[in-house]
């Protein structure tokens, strides 16, 4: 399987660059900033970008993505207007890789069948369904695979280098290290001396050219101290970013997320 998504990493390997990967909840603060925000990361650099797909539970979030996830819902952002969104950006932006994250019962209420061929038709790359681990989610695998959208497997601080290894075999063209326990949003728990020493291990432990990334805590702040890494994952800082500039009239989030995501970039 090669989908943007190794397509991408492949030329920031050629480049010996990282990346920033930015997350945001499809359909906040409304479906059209949205959409113009999804636009504004492909446009100031990003390769790679993960777009949320609502859920009134989401259970490993933090407050500033939680938030994100109900505002959306709250304009009416359910899967079939991300689908939409996604279909949007498409329209402009035909290299850049794009991954849903979200929770297994937006994609059980769908129909998982219906579910991937949607993905598939409006042109997502990847998914992080986070409530679907590793072995319970080798069935979903298999029916991604067989549809050409990767899989996202991840990885837990606590994750032992035996189980890393058999993840290994379900996982597709990138997993992702989630840097501690608890949910996203919170201050990093761990040092990041720490963070890419476990992140190494399971580079050497992932094989087949598989890229890793790191999320939970990753913020403008701590970006420089991560050397050598295939990418980082922003989502709580953006998405309180949205929240800040809601009042600010109607492009405002749009511009303020933007040039947030040059200065991460900036970071790197």
């Amino acid at each position: 399987m090669q989908t943007r998504i190794k397509k991408n990493f492949d030329i920031l390997s050629k480049l010996e660059e990282s990346t920033v990967i930015p997350f945001v909840s499809g359909g906040d603060p409304d479906v059209k900033q949205s959409t113009e925000i999804l636009k504004s990361f492909a446009k100031n650099g990003a390769r790679i970008i993960e777009c949320g797909f609502n859920w009134n539970a989401p259970v490993s979030d933090g407050d500033p993505i939680q938030n994100s996830s109900y505002r959306a819902l709250k304009n009416g952002a359910y899967i079939e207007k991300v689908f939409e969104i996604i279909k949007e950006f498409r329209k402009d932006y035909k290299e850049q890789a794009i991954i849903l994250m979200g929770y297994y019962n937006v994609c059980l209420k769908f129909g998982e069948d219906n579910f991937l061929k949607e993905c598939k038709n409006v042109g997502v790359d990847g998914l992080i369904i986070s409530d679907l681990p590793f072995p319970e989610n080798i069935p979903f695998v298999i029916k991604c695979r067989n549809i050409g959208i990767s899989f996202v497997q991840l990885i837990a601080p606590t994750t032992s280098n035996e189980r890393i290894a058999k993840i290994n075999e379900y996982a597709d063209e990138m997993v992702y290290y989630i840097s501690m326990l608890g949910v996203t949003g919170s201050a990093l728990k761990n040092s990041p001396e720490d963070i890419q020493k476990k992140y190494l291990e399971i580079k050497k432990l992932c094989s087949g050219n598989k890229r890793t990334v790191i999320g939970f805590g990753i913020t403008q702040d701590v970006i420089k101290k991560f050397k050598n890494v295939d990418g980082l994952v922003v989502g709580s800082q953006i998405c309180k970013t949205i929240e800040k500039n809601i009042e600010n009239g109607q492009n405002s989030a749009v511009v303020e997320v933007s040039k947030l995501y040059k200065a991460l970039l900036n970071e790197l």
